[in-house]
């Protein structure tokens, strides 16, 4: 994993972007780590989190996609639970695509982009309001990053 990293932050801002898609998926990933990486490296911190933010919806939207196909076992096989698909959908119940700003939640997060996808929630609504919690996550992860770092 260590080799992955160094690899991903060799890349910088592209390296930043691969990872954060690949953490946005089903499959699992710090993103957060090799963009903290980056930063504490001298990258701008702005291009940073652009990056992150668009790489992890774009993995977002990849479980969007997956629910879209409609098969639950298909997604059980990935990793995302019956239970984990059990609480999204009672979660998201009446709510719609606003709720895809949390899927940046932990476990949670890609069951909740899986059954928007089931639900056909508007792609546009699920995609603008992924991304918009998805940047607010890497905002407060930088800042208090930094904010801890000031303390030393």
């Amino acid at each position: 994993m260590e080799s992955l990293t160094q690899f991903l932050v060799d890349w910088g801002y592209w390296g930043l972007f691969l990872s954060a898609l690949v953490a946005g998926s089903v499959l699992p990933f710090s993103s957060e780590a090799v963009m903290l990486v980056l930063v504490h490296m001298g990258l701008d911190p702005v291009l940073c989190i652009t990056a992150a933010s668009l790489g992890n919806t774009l993995g977002g939207m990849s479980c969007y996609w997956i629910g879209t196909l409609g098969k639950s076992e298909w997604i059980t096989r990935l990793g995302v639970s019956d239970k984990q698909l059990a609480r999204a959908r009672k979660f998201l119940a009446g709510r719609g695509a606003l709720m895809a700003f949390f899927a940046f939640l932990p476990t949670i997060g890609e069951a909740i982009a899986i059954v928007l996808g089931l639900m056909r929630s508007n792609v546009w609504l699920t995609g603008g309001s992924m991304l918009v919690g998805k940047t607010l996550r890497y905002i407060v992860v930088l800042a208090t990053f930094e904010s801890a770092v000031s303390l030393f």
